[in-house]
């Protein structure tokens, strides 16, 4: 999946996977996972996430990363916030605003020193906006952003039938296993019922080994 495609969405507005409030599955889970407030929060492929906020106003130091420009012109202009300082540093241009920073660019270009410890991760919608072809690709990156000791929350999705429609895809609990085991321990804490579309959510706990 090219980076045109998604610069394509954002420009015709087919941005079906952004929610206009905060994900409930992060409100319940978050502080059981990193009930400090001095972590630094990972939220890879982030758009315009208002879960952005609510990290931010819980203590955090928030890093988004996001391909768009819009996304992340919209994120600063649909919410409340100062206007960002705005600056040009390696692979990435880097909106700051208090708490928040969001980096614009290819996420894979993020290294381990644009990251300060201790790190949080947070993915909502990053491993689901990806193919097959670039899941194992993505965990890996993960990986090498990550200290041992890092906790990450993982909401994924599932649906029936074709599992390769999409984005966002649909991405099995075993899969996630077997993408990010056993440099990581994972800890499944619920599974939704299905919607009306029998799509089920699920989020997972996941630990960087030592």
């Amino acid at each position: 999946m090219n980076p045109e495609h998604w610069h394509q969405r954002w420009q015709e507005g087919r941005i079906g996977f952004h929610r206009d409030a905060v994900h409930p599955r992060l409100e319940t889970h978050w502080p059981r996972l990193v009930p400090e407030t001095d972590s630094h929060v990972l939220v890879p492929l982030c758009g315009k996430s208002r879960d952005l906020l609510w990290l931010a106003e819980r203590g955090h130091a928030v890093t988004g990363v996001e391909l768009s420009p819009l996304a992340v012109g919209q994120f600063f202009a649909e919410n409340p916030l100062p206007a960002p300082r705005v600056r040009r540093e390696g692979a990435f241009e880097h909106h700051e605003c208090e708490r928040l920073r969001l980096c614009c660019g290819d996420f894979f270009r993020l290294r381990p020193e644009d990251l300060a410890a201790p790190l949080a991760i947070y993915d909502r919608a990053a491993l689901v906006a990806l193919p097959a072809s670039m899941r194992g690709d993505y965990a890996d990156h993960l990986a090498r952003l990550s200290p041992p000791g890092t906790r990450m929350l993982l909401v994924s999705l599932e649906r029936p039938g074709d599992s390769g429609s999409g984005p966002p895809f649909s991405v099995a609990t075993a899969e996630i296993e077997n993408l990010f085991a056993p440099g990581w321990s994972l800890e499944e804490r619920e599974t939704s019922a299905p919607d009306e579309r029998g799509v089920r959510e699920t989020v997972l706990f996941l630990v960087r080994r030592g």
